[in-house]
This record gives C-alpha cells, sequence and structure tokens, in this order.
C-alpha cells in the first residue's frame, strides 16, 4: 500500500478493495440497536411523564413522586436523544463504509489500482465531537437518576440548581451532536467528490495487472 496527494486528496493505492475500517464497522454493526433503543426510550419516558401530570392533577400529590418523576423523564427521554443521534452518526459511518468498499470494487473490476480516499479531517473531527457529546449527555442522564435517588434528601433548592445544570448540559450535548453529524454529512460529500473525479480518471490509465 502506498499513500499520495492527488488534486488535494490524500489517497492509498491497493492492488485490491481495502476492508472497512474500525468505525464502518461499527457503524454496520450498532446503528440499528441504537435506533431500536430510541424508540423503545420514548414511548416509556411520555408514560412517565403521564404519569407525573396524574399525579400533579391528583387532589393530594405526593411532592417526592412528582420531584422524582421531574428528574427520571428528561433522564429517559435523553436516552432515546442519546441513541437516536448516535444511531444517525452511526449510519453516516455505515454510509462512508459502502462508499469505500464500492468504490474500491468499481476500480478493482475496471482491473486498475484501486485509490481510496484517506480518512479526511472532517471524519476524524466528527468522531472526536460524536464522543464528545456521547460522554455529556450519558453523565446527564446518569446524574438526573443520581439526583432522583437524592428526592427527599436534598432540600428544594438544590435539586432545582442540579435541574437547571443537566438541562444546560443536556443541551451541549445535543449541541455537539448536531455539529458532528453537519461534519458527517460534509464528509459524505468529500468522498462523492473524489470518487467522482477518481471515476473520470479510469479512462485514461492503463490496465492494472
Amino acid at each position: 500500500m502506498t499513500t499520495r496527494t492527488e488534486d488535494r486528496f490524500a489517497v492509498e493505492i491497493t492492488s485490491t478493495i481495502p476492508d472497512y475500517n474500525k468505525p464502518q464497522k461499527m457503524g454496520r454493526r450498532l446503528w440499528a440497536p441504537m435506533f431500536a433503543l430510541s424508540l423503545m426510550a420514548w414511548p416509556v419516558a411520555m408514560m412517565l411523564a403521564g404519569i407525573r401530570a396524574s399525579e400533579i392533577a391528583n387532589p393530594s400529590p405526593d411532592p417526592v413522586l412528582v420531584a422524582r418523576l421531574g428528574q427520571l423523564v428528561p433522564a429517559v427521554m435523553f436516552i432515546g436523544f442519546l441513541s437516536v443521534f448516535a444511531a444517525i452518526s452511526l449510519a453516516i459511518a455505515r454510509i462512508l463504509g459502502f462508499f469505500r468498499k464500492g468504490g474500491g470494487e468499481v476500480q478493482e473490476a475496471a482491473k486498475r489500482q484501486v485509490h481510496t480516499l484517506r480518512m479526511p479531517g472532517s471524519a476524524k473531527v466528527f468522531m472526536a465531537l460524536m464522543m464528545m457529546a456521547t460522554m455529556i449527555i450519558a453523565v446527564a442522564v446518569v446524574l438526573h437518576f443520581a439526583v432522583a435517588a437524592a428526592v427527599g434528601d436534598w432540600s428544594v433548592a438544590t435539586i432545582e440548581q442540579w435541574s437547571i445544570v443537566l438541562e444546560a448540559a443536556r443541551r451541549l450535548g445535543v449541541a455537539i451532536y448536531l455539529v458532528a453529524i453537519t461534519l458527517g454529512l460534509g464528509t459524505i460529500i468529500s468522498v462523492l467528490r473524489f470518487q467522482s473525479q477518481r471515476i473520470r480518471e479510469l479512462g485514461s490509465e492503463a490496465a492494472h495487472t
């Protein structure tokens, strides 16, 4: 395998089709389970919200139960958001894997050396931001469960302070995830540009034996 830069694209040149890289393998295996998890978490969150609303409407509501459910609802809801954002990110990695393998198959079928785009900087930042956002939201969810368990022992003011902080953390995680997904889509555009250029080159190259 050799590496070189062609018209702003850093490529790896091999005689055979490259395999999926690790993120792409993860994307192929995990995007569907993560999406399924989001579809399970959201109905549970809605049921908990309904129970909380019913308790608030009760003539003699239990304040501890209401406060506890006030922590559990966003926790379970954001398990769903975390899962669906992860599913989207993994689906992007899966798509990039199909382009990587499919582009190699076209070049090999044409009996040419296989040129594969090296991982762009946007893809590396995409993965870093995705992991960062995942950790932020996951920590916020865990802390929501911890605060829910502490209801009754902590003061109302303390619980409210934690709720505000965790809401800010959740929103930050969502914002970072959206930026990461944007970079992932930008990476798909880069791959399409490279493959379009590579297809145009195939006709002028000698067959590889």
